[in-house]
C-alpha cells in the first residue's frame, strides 16, 4: 500500500490495483497535486462538507475519471444533483463494496452543513485505513478496533477544530494500528501543532504503533 499526504486531511491511496483519493482539497495551500494532475482514481471519499475537505475538487475528479463518490447520504444527494451517477449514499454504520474495496462510513464529532460529520475505514484486500475526518477523541474508537483491525489510522492533531496531540495519542492506543500518520495540522496558524510531540505521546501511550510523518507531497510504502 501506498499512502501519500495531500496536505491537511487530503490523502490518496493507492493500493491492490486502486487509487482512492479522501477529502481531496487540492486547492488548499499545501496541496501539491490539483486536479488537472489527476489521471486515475477509482474511488473519492469526502467526510464532511466544510470547504477544506475537497467536497468541490471531488465533483471534478469524478467528472474527469469516472470514479465513484462516496459520502453521507445528504452530500452524496447534492452530489447526484449535479449531475454524478457513479455514487453511493451511505449513513453511519453502512458499507458498500466497489471493485474489491469495502468502505464503511464511520462517526465523529465535529458539525456540518450537510447530513453529519463521519470518518471512513477503507478496507482493500490486503490492507485497511481509518480516516478520521474531523473529529474529537471518542471511546468508540476502541470498537473500530475490534470491529475492522485498522491497519494504518488517518488521525488529526491540530487541536482548536479537532483533536489536539494529546487526544490523538489516546484515541491511537484505542485503535492500536501498525501505524498512525499524523493530519489536519499546520495548515492555518490556529492548529498549528508539533507532530514530534505526538510521536512522542505515542511511543508512551502505544508503543506498539509506528508513528509516520509526511510532509505533503510525500508517500510512505506500507507493508
Amino acid at each position: 500500500m501506498k499512502v501519500t499526504y495531500l496536505g491537511h486531511a487530503s490523502f490518496r491511496i493507492e493500493s491492490d490495483g486502486k487509487v482512492v483519493f479522501i477529502d481531496p482539497w487540492l486547492d488548499g495551500p499545501t496541496s501539491p497535486l490539483k486536479v488537472k494532475d489527476i489521471e486515475r482514481a477509482d474511488l473519492i471519499l469526502v467526510t464532511h462538507d466544510h470547504g477544506d475537505h475537497g467536497y468541490k475538487e471531488a465533483i471534478e475528479i469524478c467528472r474527469k475519471t469516472g470514479a465513484y463518490f462516496i459520502a453521507i447520504n445528504e452530500l452524496g444527494i447534492q452530489a447526484k444533483s449535479e449531475g454524478l451517477k457513479n455514487v453511493h449514499t451511505l449513513n453511519i454504520g453502512g458499507s458498500v463494496t466497489v471493485d474489491n474495496v469495502m468502505v464503511t462510513l464511520v462517526q465523529a464529532f465535529h458539525s456540518c452543513s450537510k447530513g453529519y460529520p463521519t470518518g471512513f475505514i477503507v478496507r482493500f484486500p490486503s490492507k485497511s485505513v481509518y480516516h478520521a475526518g474531523d473529529t474529537g477523541i471518542f471511546s468508540s474508537m476502541e470498537l473500530f478496533r475490534e470491529l475492522y483491525k485498522p491497519d494504518i489510522a488517518l488521525l488529526p492533531i491540530g487541536s482548536y477544530y479537532t483533536m489536539c496531540p494529546r487526544q490523538a495519542a489516546l484515541a491511537t492506543n484505542l485503535l492500536k494500528p501498525k501505524v498512525v500518520i499524523p493530519m489536519h495540522y499546520d495548515t492555518f496558524p490556529v492548529i498549528k501543532a508539533d507532530p514530534e510531540q505526538f510521536r512522542m505521546l505515542v511511543s508512551e501511550r502505544a508503543p506498539e504503533t509506528e508513528v509516520r510523518i509526511l510532509a505533503p507531497g510525500d508517500s510512505s510504502e506500507i507493508e
